[in-house]
């Protein structure tokens, strides 16, 4: 199979899924993302390939990297992983045990910070 097909037929999964995972139509999606109801469908459906402004605003709108809609990241966005490849030492080696502990509990109150930032904002 060509790699170009299965790049298409990955994306085209896992859009339909954020989708229906979210409980929302293919009108409104197409709508917030300023394309086509049949545009959109042949993007679920693999009949049709995003351009790279259309695929990041799908990014965008259902927050994951394009590197995930692509296939090439099983991670959805980068929040998902910041805690652990730290602590797990994946981004530098921040040495003994400790550190790593360290590192984490910093990260986490990051994220709280953040989360409450956002709450604001709400």
């Amino acid at each position: 199979m060509n790699g170009v097909v299965v790049v298409i037929e990955i994306t085209a999964k896992r859009l339909r899924h954020l989708r229906e995972t979210r409980g929302l139509s293919q009108t409104f999606v197409a709508e917030k993302i300023g394309v086509k109801n049949n545009t959109l469908s042949g993007y679920e459906s693999g009949r049709r390939e995003p351009d790279s402004t259309t695929l990041n605003k799908l990014a965008d709108f259902y927050e994951v990297t394009s590197d995930y809609l692509l296939g090439r990241s099983d991670v959805k966005n980068f929040d998902e992983t910041d805690v652990s490849i730290f602590a797990s030492g994946g981004f530098m080696d921040v040495g003994s045990e400790e550190k790593k502990r360290k590192v984490e509990a910093f990260l986490r109150i990051l994220e709280e910070e953040e989360e409450k930032e956002e709450k604001k904002k709400k």
